[in-house]
């Protein structure tokens, strides 16, 4: 898969994932056990048609968007998160119909002039998702321009946390990010596997003292740990750890990308983040192709998306030249 293809099936694959979720975001593992995602469904939890997607790929878009025109410039990141905030900018529908509270704070702080890398929450509770659901871009980018093996070099990492911090700041928040760029680059590369890319971004954070204390906390993320958990063991809620674990769960479960994300609205709780972050790893490993042409004809502006990617690709390839 060339790099075009690559970030369209990274982006589409999390935008369907997304709005596979949005119709029974919240929703219960024992409710939807007794009535499981099959597929692309309307009205539900925030009551949008079929192919409605969230916050999730708004920000992950506007992101994108961003790093097209702009390259690493975290106020721009910021300005365009406040425009979807504000405006609807970058959504399904013209309609900003949900935003966590820590990316809500975050943008209140920037709106009152507080410095960008200063807007995001860094305490305890500053651990929701907000800010691993719109990551994936990073990856992207830091592939082509930084290079295919970029999870190995340290400076790296603080592009990904500062992307991060905009809106989420707490270490937990940015190894997130930086663990699931390093997935990301595994199938950016062409490989099947993650694993070798997640121990590379758990040795970088193993290596930093002011990462040290929160190793712990990733433990179950590893190629000897999490695959061979039950169902029973994997947690979908917001908290930012669950939701990576949840994704990278399901990428290991199945062999498919219908399967993949079936799998991981089906978790319930946070169904959109999950289904996003998972959508846009499947993406990655199965191609575009993979994602079920069903799915991919209802998602909201889906030639918009495309368009947006092959912008990207087309700029930072020639920024990496």
């Amino acid at each position: 898969m060339d790099f075009e293809d690559a970030v369209r099936s990274a982006m589409l694959g999390l935008v369907a994932g997304d709005a596979l979720g949005v119709p029974v975001e919240f929703m219960s593992r024992e409710e939807l056990e007794r009535d499981p995602v099959i597929g692309m469904r309307s009205q539900g939890t925030h009551r949008q048609p079929s192919g409605t997607w969230s916050d999730d790929s708004s920000m992950a878009l506007c992101l994108l968007e961003s790093l097209t025109e702009k390259g690493v410039d975290y106020g721009d990141m910021m300005a365009r998160f406040l425009r979807w905030a504000d405006e609807g900018y970058m959504t399904a529908r013209g309609e900003v119909f949900d935003m966590g509270i820590a990316t809500r704070r975050a943008l209140t702080r920037f709106t009152h002039g507080t410095s960008p890398s200063e807007c995001g929450g860094s305490g305890e509770y500053d651990n929701g998702n907000g800010s691993l659901m719109r990551i994936l871009p990073m990856a992207l980018y830091l592939h082509r321009t930084m290079g295919p093996d970029f999870p190995q070099r340290p400076e790296a990492y603080p592009i990904i946390h500062n992307a991060s911090a905009l809106t989420h700041a707490h270490p937990v928040s940015l190894i997130s990010c930086g663990i699931y760029c390093a997935a990301a680059n595994e199938l950016l590369c062409g490989r099947t596997g993650i694993w070798d890319g997640i121990k590379t971004a758990k040795s970088y954070y193993h290596s930093q003292t002011e990462f040290k204390p929160y190793q712990g906390i990733f433990k179950r993320i590893d190629g000897g740990v999490l695959p061979s958990l039950h169902k029973s063991e994997i947690r979908s809620s917001g908290y930012v750890v669950h939701t990576l674990e949840a994704s990278l769960w399901c990428m290991e479960q199945n062999h498919s990308f219908r399967s993949c994300l079936l799998e991981a609205v089906n978790l319930g709780e946070d169904t959109d983040t999950v289904g996003a972050l998972a959508g846009g790893l499947a993406g990655l490993r199965y191609g575009w192709s993979e994602i079920p042409s069903d799915w991919l004809a209802v998602i909201a502006k889906r030639e918009r998306i495309e368009r947006l990617c092959a912008m990207f690709s087309a700029k930072v390839c020639v920024e990496a030249k």
